[in-house]
This record gives structure tokens, C-alpha cells and sequence, in this order.
């Protein structure tokens, strides 16, 4: 009795194998079955298309406190699928469409791993109805990017505008700056020959002083000796000509040293009026080097300007809507091999539980 109780208390792999093929036509007909229904519920189903998308937003070039350049997005990408799976825009699509909210089709969206791309999808029975949908959310996405950069693009006209005022400021005061170093040269060449002149004058009057001096010595000379002889026959008149020529001659010698001294001081005053312009120029060539410094960098932010705004994007579509090749739904061949597999699972199993209660009910038989 415990020999026989151990032989049927269990079924071996090959005695599995052999009761699924003696039953094969109780396993596969119902699993062909459950297939074929399988089958016919899918093509009874309408068809789902499945229309995409892909969406670029809108980004602006930006400078950071160490002195780099990024692109920086309006929004961010995961932001923005957030934004469009939670319907935030389905209301306003559906009465821009005159669909009704109650049937409006889920959006989903994505950021597209390691990209600033957003991927946006939706499934319909009416593909040309879901490229629509994407139209439409991509219009009103834009529309909202858009106000963004625009503020964006006015400050940088903005600032474009006040840069080149300021240029047009800078290039006045470099004209008005030329302007006073071109009188201030003239000035110091004026002072030049006012110099030259000058210098010319002492020339002239130190060339006379010798022959002046010469003069008022050989007259010096003559009243000496004329006074020395004391001749009777001297006349007090002429005595008193030599006298009157010499002291004559004296004041005149006085008056060319009064001209060197004044046109020596004339000339130190001329040669300090020089070297201060000489001065002048100076700075005024620094503030025009100063001012051209300002200018070139002035020109540089322009530049700059300009190329934020040349780089500012507005959103924009990569991916047109654009629906798949096939329905994504129903999918037949998925559902009948699901239907197929379960179908023979099931009767697979039902097989094996009916062959041992067979084998149960004979256990429990007595034995004759």
C-alpha cells in the first residue's frame, strides 16, 4: 500500500509531456479559439493613429558672472513636458477645435534624454485631427515662449540704442578734442616765432652794445685826455658835447640792456607758454587715446549686443506633426498571440488538474 501511494503521488516531467500530447486537442482547439477572437475583436476595433512632434524652445544668449556666454532656455525642456502632460493647454485646444473636453485625447510629452528637445504625442482615431492638436498646442506654446523673448529682444535693442548714442557722444568729443589740439599746435608754433623773433631782437641788440660800448669808451677817452692837456684854447662847449654824447650814449646803452632784459623774459614767458601747450597736447592726446579706448569698447559691446541678438531663437518646430506609418492600436498580432498563449495556458492547466482527480478517483478505488 505505501509502494502504491508513492507511485501516484506525483507526475514526472515525461509523464507531463505525455498527457499534454494525449490531450493536445483539448489544449490547442480552445487556445485557437481564444485567438480567433482575439482576431476578430481587434478588427472590429477602430483604429488609433498615433501622431508626434518635436519642439524646440526658445532660447537667448547670456552672459555669467565669470565673464562666459550660455544659451539660456525660456523654459526648460522637462518644464515644459511637466507643463503639457497635466492639460494645461487641452481646454483651450479643445474650444479653439470645437472638440469636446469630455473626448479631448490625453498629450503626452518628453524631454528627449540628453537634449534641450521636447517630444509631444497624441492618439487618435482621426490622425489628421491630432496634427491639429499638435498645431495648435505648438501655436500656443510658441505664443507664450515668444513674450518671453521679445522683452528679451526689446532690452537689447534697447541697450543697442543707448551704446550707440553713447558712440556718437564719444565720437563728438574725440572731433571737439582734435579740434582743440589742432589750435593748441597752432598756438605753440605761433609762440615760436614769437621766440624767434625774440631771440632775433637780443641778437640784434647784443650786435649793437659793442660797437655802443666802443663808442662811449673812445669819448670817455677823448674828454680824459681833452682835460688832462688843460689847453687854454679848450672850449667849455665842447667840453660839455663830449659829456652830453657820453651820458648820451650811456642811457642809450641802458635802454638795449633794458630791451635783452625784456625779451629774456619775454623769451622764458614764450618758452613756459610752450611747454605748457607741449603739456597740453599731451593730455589731450591721452584723453583722445582715453576716449578711443572707451570707443573701441563701445564698439565691442555692439558687437556683442548684436550677437545676443542674432543668437536669440525663437521655438520652433524639428519634427513637424507627423502621424506613424500603422495603427498603434488596435495591435492584432499582439492581442491574438496574447489571446493564443493565455488560451493555451488555460487549457493546458485545466488538462493537468482533470488527470489528477483521475488519478485520484482511482487511488481512492479498493483494490480487488
Amino acid at each position: 500500500m505505501p509502494q502504491e501511494e508513492t507511485e501516484f503521488d506525483g507526475l514526472n516531467l515525461m509523464e507531463y509531456f505525455n498527457i499534454a500530447w494525449k490531450r493536445r486537442w483539448r489544449i490547442i482547439i480552445p487556445a485557437a479559439v481564444l485567438a480567433i477572437l482575439a482576431g476578430v475583436w481587434s478588427f472590429l476595433l477602430p483604429k488609433v493613429w498615433e501622431v508626434d512632434a518635436i519642439i524646440i524652445p526658445s532660447k537667448f544668449l547670456t552672459q555669467t558672472d565669470s565673464g562666459e556666454f550660455k544659451e539660456i532656455l525660456v523654459a526648460s525642456p522637462a518644464q515644459i513636458a511637466s507643463q503639457i502632460s497635466q492639460r494645461s493647454y487641452d481646454n483651450i485646444i479643445a474650444a479653439d477645435l470645437n472638440i469636446d473636453s469630455r473626448v479631448f485625447p490625453k498629450i503626452n510629452a518628453e524631454n528627449l534624454r540628453n537634449t534641450n528637445l521636447v517630444r509631444v504625442s497624441v492618439r487618435d482615431q482621426d490622425p489628421q485631427r491630432g496634427k491639429d492638436i499638435l498645431f495648435y498646442l505648438f501655436k500656443h506654446l510658441k505664443s507664450d515662449f515668444d513674450k518671453r523673448i521679445d522683452v528679451e529682444f526689446s532690452s537689447l535693442n534697447n541697450q543697442v540704442e543707448q551704446t550707440k548714442n553713447k558712440i556718437r557722444d564719444l565720437n563728438l568729443r574725440i572731433e571737439s578734442q582734435k579740434i582743440e589740439k589742432e589750435k593748441t599746435k597752432k598756438d605753440i608754433e605761433g609762440d615760436n616765432k614769437k621766440l624767434e623773433i625774440a631771440e632775433k631782437r637780443i641778437r640784434d641788440v647784443q650786435n649793437e652794445m659793442p660797437s655802443v660800448r666802443m663808442r662811449i669808451t673812445d669819448l670817455d677817452d677823448l674828454l680824459r685826455k681833452t682835460l688832462s692837456e688843460k689847453k687854454e684854447n679848450v672850449d667849455n662847449l665842447a667840453l660839455l658835447f663830449y659829456s652830453s654824447e657820453v651820458q648820451q650814449n650811456l642811457r642809450y646803452m641802458n635802454t638795449l640792456e633794458d630791451k635783452v632784459s625784456t625779451e629774456r623774459v619775454n623769451i622764458e614767458n614764450l618758452t613756459f607758454s610752450i611747454k605748457s601747450k607741449e603739456q597740453q597736447l599731451l593730455q589731450i592726446d591721452n584723453q583722445i587715446s582715453q576716449v578711443q579706448n572707451s570707443l573701441s569698447n563701445a564698439d565691442n559691446e555692439i558687437k556683442l549686443l548684436e550677437e545676443k541678438r542674432n543668437r536669440i531663437d525663437y521655438s520652433q518646430l524639428a519634427k513637424d506633426p507627423s502621424q506613424s506609418f500603422s495603427p498603434v492600436s488596435p495591435k492584432k498580432k499582439q492581442n491574438v498571440l496574447i489571446a493564443g498563449f493565455l488560451g493555451f495556458c488555460l487549457s493546458l492547466g485545466l488538462v493537468f488538474f482533470r488527470e489528477y482527480l483521475e488519478k485520484q478517483k482511482k487511488l481512492g478505488l479498493p483494490k480487488t
